[in-house]
């Protein structure tokens, strides 16, 4: 009969075998070089600043990060500042606490990215605000890496006030990878 593999047999084979390439790709191994991660994460912050027509679905992200400016993205920090626009602004001109909120979800995102090459999404989300920021105050969103366990990682935000360096908000948050597991082999024993 000499060496058959069942067809079953095979897929696995070849699906082990293009496993770790995928892992690599995904996580910012070998296959992603650190610089392609922090330009990605730059690009991906700087883009979600500009307008879109509402055809996109990154829309939702053009909102809050109006005009931003990137400073920094790049081994799991994002840094990053923009002035508060009106539209994001409450009856007293304060800076909307939900869009201060969105804007500091998105440098998270951007932080992970640069040194993971991909974005995740919320899992777990915790912000406290301390003093508001006014319409027209340029503000700065510094946003960093804490920790990774397996998908997830932990990220935080300082939001301040450029000119004065009051403290506006702190957020921490998990966030964790959208793509499902992959299929591991099962053994029969």
């Amino acid at each position: 009969m000499g060496s058959s593999i069942s067809r079953s047999q095979s897929k696995r084979q070849c699906a082990a075998a293009r496993r770790p390439n995928q892992s690599r790709l995904r996580m910012g191994g070998p296959a992603t070089p650190p610089s392609r991660m922090a330009a990605g994460a730059r690009k991906w912050l700087e883009e979600a600043g500009v307008a879109f027509d509402g055809s996109d679905r990154r829309a939702f992200n053009a909102l809050p990060l109006t005009g931003v400016r990137v400073s920094l993205a790049e081994g799991g920090r994002a840094v990053c500042s923009l002035r508060v626009p009106a539209e994001l602004t409450d009856a007293e001109g304060n800076w909307h606490p939900g869009a201060i909120a969105a804007a500091a979800d998105d440098v998270c995102a951007a932080a992970i990215m640069s040194v993971e090459g991909i974005i995740k999404v919320s899992v777990h989300y915790d912000i406290s605000y301390f003093s508001p920021a006014k319409y027209h105050e340029e503000v700065e969103l510094d946003g960093r890496v804490v920790e990774q366990k397996g998908k997830m990682t932990a990220v935080t935000v300082e939001i301040r006030k450029k000119d004065s360096g009051e403290l506006v908000a702190i957020g921490r948050q998990w966030m964790s990878t959208t793509r499902p597991k992959e299929p591991q082999a099962s053994s029969k024993l």
